[in-house]
């Protein structure tokens, strides 16, 4: 696992939060459309991101019984991205939004496993990805 978004009411609180728990901020986007907020912790990447909008790139239905996190796997280009979602839908899992370019200038797509649990599959140019599946930010 490379990367967890945590869905949040308030991006801004949450932020305060983690940072009064010793997370230190990482990178983020803060502009009208959209604020979402990074920390580097150990290994993975842990983001802060709108419910609502969490919800709806995962492409899943908000009905107080999804819990609000979308996990992810971060790979080291599109084509990878692609082999990996279709490795998961050869193993039982759907698809639900197949891979493709992002707002934010790097590439991704969803699957969910059997229970409904999504995945997003991610390639970002800005970040690396190690050898040994540690993903960080650059």
């Amino acid at each position: 696992m490379s990367l967890i978004t945590i869905g949040v009411a308030d991006v801004s609180r949450a932020q305060r939060f983690y940072e009064a728990l010793g997370w230190k901020m990482d990178g983020g986007v803060d502009n009208e459309d959209d604020h979402v907020v990074f920390f580097q912790a150990a290994g993975i990447i842990v983001a802060l991101w709108d419910r609502a909008k969490l919800a709806e790139d995962s492409c899943v239905d908000d009905n107080g019984g999804w819990g609000g996190v979308t996990l992810a796997y971060n790979v080291n280009s599109p084509e990878e991205a692609d082999a990996v979602l279709e490795e998961a839908r050869a193993a039982g899992g759907d698809v639900p939004r197949p891979g493709a370019k992002t707002f934010w200038d790097g590439y991704s797509g969803i699957f969910t496993d059997p229970d409904g649990h999504p995945w997003e599959v991610a390639h970002n140019p800005r970040w690396t990805v190690h050898e040994d599946g540690r993903t960080t930010l650059d």
